[in-house]
């Protein structure tokens, strides 16, 4: 322990440059260097020269033009660190502000400082002298696109805890989908699926408060900020496009309707969900209401760095009227993004513009070209793909299917997948990212997370392969349940894919639950995953007494008994940060064991009885929500195992 002493040699901390972005970074060194000195007087922050300290000077690349930092092909959108400190004294820099603060989290890092989860429960902080901080580090991050987009239920607490969490652990961008992330926060605030709080009633202005809010959160660590996304096909008809299961008027107004895609000879709002339903996008005047309103909203919102066009949720729900069947829909929506990119031309707009590809935009343009690369970037959505097989660490060769306008089959395999990646890419060769849904849903059939974290980092190892730099996880925010690896390894694989998947988990579990963490990785090893027979996109339900996945489940058990004696003898250790990791971890085996009683019943035929265990289970989640409410979403776990147990219904 360090001695609470003035006479002890005190830590200036010198920053060079001041922007928003810098002097937090300098605030969060400052603070988290009072912890680790157990005294807060040890730390001076001035920006004037310090004399008699030891000194710590931080700034950007250009205030330091004796170093020899690492090189980035784009100082605003690509981050590196450089890191150069002798017992206490010396540089911490990046290449912009929010290359700063990811070195000084690096720095924090590197004396010993863990952040395993979001909340002060996930921080480990160690006690060290100023003589003891000697780091030196000189990287850049392997992919540029680093990030995190809003699922799931949340409160504007959990969200503003991932956002940072995120620098913490070396990401750069979050996502806010939608103008005001509606769906997110009622789902947690209405406590949709929990009768045992009662509602609180969130508006639509309540929500957009909250996203201003958390914007500011973005900008002070200079994130990335991406937003949008769906709902360019409704709002700018004045309907809405509040979330999936808003309700609106049963039709459109008159004055809509000829904008509507036609499907089966009608103009209707898709299955009653605006944002689901497809405009007429060969009709000029239909393209010219998105793009106005596009550049409308980036003039009122000059805060966004990527703005999100993408066309309506859904699948096999475009227009087949006689105009446009002459085109593929890339094709109209190529038009749509030239269009949009000479009007932001226009308006001095600098605003990047992501675009989609995504169910029936996985079939190319055929006619259309886009003219200002560099004002796009693309982003690969393999929605319907399977999680048990990673992205290959070479390029293969596969042939597309035919595109057949809304009679489109959607790949689960990878080689699949990958395919259509490669024949956008011979449209478009500019800045692309994968977007992908590795911690929505296929999770929840991983009990012991381990799979799902492998399959992330590989599939992040490869991406480079498939002409992709970097990864926005599409994902519920609160996935630490059972533990937080696979979010420790997508972040360790976006910032060095070279690091091995054991290396980055045996780190993890040791900083997570201490001296026993590498027994408590080898049994969640042995603990089997069901994502391909259960996952929502499963192709195919396993049947009533299927050897298999009988077999899967008759091994979980012995292991789920050997992991709780190993949380019962370390219920009591004295870190609080691998205590309470202990303990979600105990809540989780709980939750797994019973879902895996359930499975049992139902896979013997015992019907009513898996549904009488599910409803206990459903219950018994919503009593410990309050415990568990930063590392689990309650809502999205019970929305996902009603989705599989009526899968199975169909087949059974």
């Amino acid at each position: 322990m360090v001695e609470k002493s003035h006479a002890q040699t005190k830590v200036g901390i010198q920053l060079k440059t001041s922007t928003e972005t810098t002097e937090f970074a300098a605030a969060e060194l400052a603070k988290y260097l009072g912890r680790i000195f157990d005294h807060e007087q040890m730390v001076v922050l001035e920006h004037a020269p310090t004399y008699g300290l030891t000194v710590l000077r931080l700034g950007l690349f250009t205030d330091f033009p004796e170093l020899n930092p690492p090189e980035v092909p784009d100082a605003m959108w690509d981050d590196a660190v450089y890191i150069q400190v002798k017992q206490g004294e010396g540089v911490i820099a990046g290449n912009n502000p929010r290359s700063l603060l990811l070195a000084v989290y690096r720095f924090l890092n590197e004396v010993g400082c863990r952040w395993v989860r979001p909340g002060q429960d996930g921080e480990s902080i160690p006690r060290r002298n100023p003589a003891d901080l000697t780091v030196t580090v000189s990287e850049r991050a392997a992919y540029r696109h680093r990030g995190l987009c809003i699922e799931g239920a949340v409160s504007a607490e959990n969200v503003h805890a991932i956002i940072d969490w995120l620098p913490k652990v070396g990401m750069n961008s979050y996502f806010i989908q939608f103008r005001e992330g509606f769906t997110f926060f009622q789902r947690w605030y209405d406590h949709k699926h929990n009768p045992q709080k009662p509602p609180a009633g969130l508006t639509r202005e309540q929500a957009l408060a909250i996203v201003r809010s958390l914007e500011k959160e973005i900008r002070r660590r200079g994130l990335l900020y991406h937003a949008v996304g769906h709902g360019w096909t409704c709002e700018p008809l004045g309907i809405p496009g509040l979330g999936w299961d808003q309700p609106i008027p049963k039709e459109a107004s008159a004055e809509n309707t000829p904008f509507l895609a036609q499907v089966n000879g009608k103009r209707q709002i898709w299955q009653g969900i605006p944002l689901n339903t497809n405009l007429c996008y060969s009709n000029p005047a239909v393209r010219q209401l998105i793009v106005r309103e596009i550049v409308q909203y980036l003039t009122d919102h000059p805060g966004i760095d990527l703005l999100h066009f993408w066309l309506a949720d859904g699948q096999n729900n475009q227009c087949e009227c006689s105009a446009c069947a002459q085109g593929r829909p890339a094709d109209f929506y190529l038009q749509m993004l030239n269009e949009l990119d000479e009007q932001l031309t226009a308006a001095r707009l600098q605003t990047r513009i992501v675009f989609l590809i995504y169910v029936d935009l996985l079939w190319p343009p055929e006619k259309e070209q886009i003219k200002n690369p560099e004002r796009f970037l693309l982003m690969f959505a393999p929605i319907t793909r399977s999680y048990t097989q990673s992205f290959p660490n070479q390029t293969v060769e596969q042939s597309l299917p035919p595109y057949v306008r809304n009679h489109l089959e959607f790949p689960s395999g990878i080689r699949e997948n990958l395919a259509h990646l490669r024949a956008w890419q011979q449209v478009f060769s500019g800045d692309a990212f994968a977007f992908d849904y590795h911690l929505m849903w296929a999770h929840y059939f991983d009990p012991g997370y381990i799979k799902i974290a492998e399959i992330a980092a590989q599939d992040i190892k490869n991406l480079r392969v498939h002409g992709l730099n970097g990864y926005i996880s599409c994902q519920v925010q609160r996935a630490f349940l059972p533990t937080g690896l696979p979010m420790k390894a997508m972040a360790g694989a976006l910032w060095d894919p070279t690091r091995s998947f054991n290396e980055l988990a045996t780190e993890y579990f040791s900083d997570a639950f201490g001296p026993d963490g590498a027994q408590c990785y080898r049994l969640l090893t042995q603990l089997p995953n069901f994502m391909d027979e259960l996952d929502p996109w499963a192709r195919q339900y396993p049947a009533i007494g299927n050897p298999e996945i009988m077999e899967k489940l008759g091994q979980i058990n012995q292991t789920l008994s050997a992991l709780k004696l190993l949380v019962e003898a370390n219920q009591n250790t004295t870190n609080q940060c691998h205590r309470q990791s202990w303990k979600y971890l105990g809540l989780s085996l709980e939750i797994s064991a019973q879902l895996t009683t359930i499975l049992l019943h139902w896979f013997r035929g015992q019907k009513e009885m898996a549904s009488s265990l599910w409803t206990e289970l459903k219950a018994f989640t919503c009593r410990v929500e309050d415990e568990v409410q930063i590392v689990f979403d309650v809502f999205e776990f019970i929305e996902t195992i009603e989705r599989a147990f009526n899968g199975l219904k169909q087949v059974n």
